[in-house]
């Protein structure tokens, strides 16, 4: 046996590069495995495989496939498949523009409005049930989220409600297995086979890959030796065996962001704030966003001609501005222009007051989590939070995709941008935050939403008014209001938001207990019971508050009860205000138009 000595390290010796090899061009991709008719899941981990959507538009444009895209936000580039023809069918959480503010996006729109494509809503957790449902080849998966919403009836040969067989008298929804045919991903690095590494927060995670008939088309940022997948084994989240083939796309969630947490070698990028800006204007006129597809997706061939399009210097700012510390030469830049000191708009003074109503809520409730949509219900959730460790209270703030436990940065208001990542607890996914520490059995979770429209019950609507016009859709919505022990919601008061009856149920309103609106604060208990006026926010002038209360009154579309004592809010101090502007200094949502 003496002689196997000396070869034990060479028989036992683990290949640098290992299994087949499955990589091709983002072109050969998508023409070898994408058909005509497919279903097609388009992942969202933190970033998207935008670089894969455009080279799909390139394949199919002026054709008819007549697909049915899933993924969990059409937003502003996502327009471009549906503006092309390509989707027959769209199945989503979220329809709209969601930078600088969310808000409906034109070619949705009119997609929705002519029929030229059917359009299926869901919220962000439920949507990636149905894909884990597939995953684990089970018919379907329970969840709380939904009941009593319209998209439980819209939804109903997908969607049911049961009685729990181990909780009588309790009901559970049941989602069905959603199979696509492939999937679409992209990655940071992937060794020939198609072992790929991802960072975190991983969004609706992998369930996509798994469940897809066809397996899973990948890009990456570049291929790597089996040897560097080893080294990073805990960051694979998806296996090469259910990957068809893989392909290098540097930059390839453009003009999303990716982010390197666990991958030093990997430099991150940070979302194209300026990118989103150009599409969503485009997207307000055919011919401009015709020319836009022109110049970004039909013109550049290769991704290489698609960077250089970029330039050198956009891409260096992009990878500059994913640094931990950017925030803040961008906030001393803004801060030596000069912060307004103005009285606070009417913007300004909703979410001052959500933020003091949060606040008080968790100290004297005991929440140990808030979670908020986008929009000024975040802003006010992250100035609650400033006011909270003020003053010793170690709440924690969560965002739907997987950030738990971050200390939110100045000078960028957008709920999911790369400098908070870095100040995170703990980095996870959607299913962990929004069906654990928002719903689970510990949850002691205060929610924050926005609305399109509300009711005299609670009931929000942010999807559409059927047969008029289609809002966004539920995103994270109806899983907070579903799930949290209680819901805030945060919007402009004017009498065709706040109606006698919501014509399309987003979020049901038995656990929104609290509406903030720009002139007072409503309050209801749990269940269905009805808002009522209990605080004016008072303003700078001297107007009686008799004459606000008839002003509150005359923009709300059902006869308003006034809870008496009535309370009046005091203007916040300046320096609440001054630490408001700080997070968002450009005023992309605190000096947004009430229209």
């Amino acid at each position: 046996m003496e002689h196997w000595i000396p070869r034990l390290a060479d028989e036992f010796a683990l290949p640098a590069v290992e299994g087949a090899d499955k990589v091709c061009s983002p072109a050969e991709a998508i023409g070898r495995h994408v058909k005509a008719g497919m279903r097609i899941h388009i992942g969202c981990t933190h970033g998207r495989p935008f670089g894969l959507v455009f080279e799909l538009a390139r394949r199919f444009w002026g054709q008819d496939p007549r697909f049915e895209l899933i993924s969990l936000g059409f937003t502003g580039p996502m327009a471009v498949l549906v503006h092309g023809g390509l989707a027959r069918r769209c199945v989503s959480t979220f329809f709209g523009d969601a930078y600088p503010t969310p808000g409906p996006n034109p070619v949705y729109q009119k997609a929705w409005q002519s029929g030229a494509s059917a359009f299926e809503h869901w919220s962000i957790l439920t949507l990636p049930l149905r894909l884990k449902a597939a995953a684990m080849n089970l018919g379907g998966l329970p969840t709380r989220s939904l009941i009593g919403s319209t998209m439980a009836r819209d939804n109903a040969e997908t969607f049911r409600v049961v009685e729990d067989p181990f909780d009588p008298g309790r009901s559970l929804g049941v989602v069905k297995a959603l199979f696509p045919d492939v999937a679409l991903l992209h990655g940071w690095v992937a060794d020939r086979n198609g072992n790929a590494l991802f960072t975190p927060p991983y969004g609706e995670g992998f369930y996509g890959a798994m469940a897809s008939r066809e397996g899973l088309i990948l890009s990456v940022e570049k291929i790597v030796s089996t040897d560097f997948i080893r080294r990073y084994s805990h960051l694979v989240k998806v296996p090469g065996h259910l990957v068809r083939c893989v392909t290098q796309i540097p930059m390839g969630s453009h003009p999303s962001g990716l982010s390197n947490q666990g991958i030093p070698e990997m430099q991150a990028y940070a979302d194209d704030y300026e990118f989103l800006e150009e599409v969503r204007r485009a997207c307000r006129e055919p011919r401009a966003l015709d020319a836009w597809v022109h110049k970004w997706v039909l013109q550049p061939r290769t991704q290489q001609a698609y960077l250089a399009a970029l330039g050198k210097d956009r891409i260096g700012f992009l990878k500059g501005k994913a640094d931990r510390d950017s925030w803040f030469a961008e906030i001393l830049e803004v801060a030596g222009q000069g912060i307004s000191e103005a009285s606070a708009n009417p913007m300004e003074r909703m979410v001052l007051g959500a933020a003091r109503k949060m606040a008080a809520l968790v100290e004297s409730r005991g929440y140990r989590t808030m979670l908020a949509g986008v929009g000024a219900a975040n802003l006010a959730t992250w100035l609650a939070h400033r006011l909270l460790r003020e003053r010793g209270s170690d709440v924690e703030v969560m965002a739907e995709i997987g950030f738990y436990g971050y200390t939110p940065r100045p000078a960028d208001p957008f709920i999911f941008n790369f400098r908070n990542m870095p100040t995170c607890k703990m980095l996870s996914d959607i299913e962990t935050i929004m069906g654990h520490l928002v719903a689970g059995a510990q949850h002691r979770n205060l929610g924050a939403i926005g609305a399109g429209q509300i009711d005299r019950w609670g009931n929000v609507n942010s999807t559409a008014v059927p047969g008029r016009t289609l809002l966004v859709g539920s995103g994270g919505a109806n899983d907070v209001a579903s799930g949290s022990n209680e819901t805030l919601v945060v919007l402009n008061q004017e009498r065709s938001r706040f109606l006698e009856q919501v014509p399309y149920v987003t979020s049901p309103g038995d656990r929104i207990r609290t509406v903030v609106s720009d002139l007072g604060i409503f309050e209801k208990g749990e269940g269905r019971e009805e808002l009522m006026l209990t605080a004016v926010l008072a303003d700078t002038d001297k107007e009686e508050t008799e004459t606000r209360v008839r002003g509150i009154q005359a923009q709300c579309g059902w006869q308003l009860k006034v809870r008496e004592p009535l309370v009046i809010v005091p203007p916040a101090d300046r320096d609440l205000l001054f630490l408001l502007r700080c997070f968002d200094p450009q005023g992309q949502f605190l000096e947004k138009d009430r229209s």
